[in-house]
């Protein structure tokens, strides 16, 4: 009972010292943005990548973090205008479905048979 109360005990101390930029981006994002300087986004800024990236590959505490900076309504109207283009379908799908938005219609151009 002590070892899980000290293991729950560094887990709460990891979420709570994941390092972040200057901007306040976690650098546990760092491998969503490769071809990018993660210390140069800016949350302001770069917010249509910063979403669509976090969106795609972001895992919990990314996607705790994004929400608190966005907030739900404005990822869910990001997710309703450029979800369908920038996010992987089966993503598109998902957050379709966790945000309320109904089942989305798979654009022309991204179905298999054209007929």
């Amino acid at each position: 009972m002590v070892q899980i109360m000290q293991r729950e005990a560094i887990g709460q101390s990891e979420l709570n010292a994941d390092p972040a930029t200057a901007s306040g981006v976690p650098r546990s994002l760092t491998a969503c943005f490769q071809e990018y300087d993660i210390e140069a986004l800016d949350p302001a800024q770069h917010q249509h990548l910063i979403i669509e990236r976090v969106l795609a590959y972001g895992d919990r505490r990314e996607l705790r973090w994004l929400f608190t900076v966005y907030g739900r309504a404005h990822i869910t109207s990001w997710v309703q205008q450029w979800g369908a283009r920038r996010l992987p379908w089966r993503r598109h799908n998902l957050w379709c479905v966790l945000l309320g938005l109904g089942q989305p219609v798979r654009p022309k151009e991204r179905q298999l048979w054209r007929h």
